[in-house]
This record gives C-alpha cells, structure tokens and sequence, in this order.
C-alpha cells in the first residue's frame, strides 16, 4: 500500500541521502520523492511516497523521526490532507486536432503553457490517477513526451507543528561550551 510522508527537514547536506537510505535498506520501494526549500531557507519540506505494508507505516515514520536532521515526520496517508501532482505534457498534433485537443485540456483543467506549428505544451496539476487519465486521453492525439513532478501534499490538521531543536554537530556543541 502507498504511504504518504511529509518530513521536515534541516537543509543540510546528506540529509537526503540518510532518509532515502533508511527506506531503501529496508527494502521500501519509493514511488515519488519531492524536495524544496520552505519559507526558513534552513528547512526543507520533504514529501515521500512509498511502498510498504500496511501494518509497517507507524514504523517507518519512527524511523524517519529518530534521523539526525529530520525535525518532523508525519504519514499524511489516512489524514485530512491535501496531495497533488504535476504533469508537464508536450503533445504533437496535426492542425485538425488541436480543438479537440484544448477541449480535452480544458475539462482536465490543464493550460497550454507553449504552443507551437507542431503541437502544445500542457501543464496539468491534480490527484495521479486524474493525471493518469488526462495523459492517456492525450496520447490518443499522436506523440506525447511526459515529465511528472512526483507528489506533494500539506496536512490540513488544524493543530500547529511541534518542532524539536535540532541536534548539535560536534562542532556546533564545542562552540557553546
């Protein structure tokens, strides 16, 4: 079953690395990951979705938790939350099919974000299985390249966060004392 784990995250580097090499050894298949910057240049918001067993997500968001430079993991899988996708499409069409064509992207909310003699370039945002069936849609037209952003998801739970101070480097613990 697909869990979805927000994370956030010192932005640091390795920080990436250490995360992905706990779900890997544990032989989690990651299906997206998302990495930016947050408003705090020194924190990154992290979205991973992943592969694991039912019985097993508790366990994988202690062990994200328990991470040098994780500050906070939650499973937003079961919870009020918001989780989207991007696709970036470039479809080439014969003059004939380019009505139908913004027709169809049009219903699945998509804009047109270059045109050319040759085709569209679209940009649809939503839930994967909608995405799904827009680029299935779009690849009745001819020739399609798709680029995917992975997910992206924000809890909706009206509580505010609760961060932990962040663990000192050695370094950082010999300059305070």
């Amino acid at each position: 079953m697909l869990q979805v784990i927000s994370l956030l995250v010192e932005n640091k580097p390795g920080a990436l690395m250490r995360i992905t090499g706990v779900l890997s050894a544990r032989g989690y298949n990651i299906e997206s990951l998302t990495v930016a910057r947050t408003l705090d240049p020194g924190l990154s918001r992290m979205t991973i979705v992943v592969d694991v067993d039912p019985n097993l997500r508790q366990q994988v968001v202690k062990q994200m938790n328990k991470l040098v430079n994780v500050l906070q993991a939650s499973d937003l899988t079961d919870s009020p939350a918001v989780c989207r996708e991007m696709v970036l499409l470039r479809v080439r069409a014969t003059l004939e099919s380019r009505t139908a064509i913004l027709k169809e992207a049009e219903i699945f909310g998509a804009r047109v974000v270059d045109s050319s003699p040759e085709g569209f370039a679209l940009e649809a945002t939503g839930h994967s299985e909608k995405l799904e069936e827009f680029i299935d849609v779009m690849r009745s037209y001819g020739d399609i390249d798709v680029t995917r952003s992975g997910s992206v998801a924000v809890s909706l739970e009206p509580r505010k966060l609760r961060l932990q101070p962040p663990v000192p480097t050695k370094a950082e613990a010999a300059k305070v004392g």
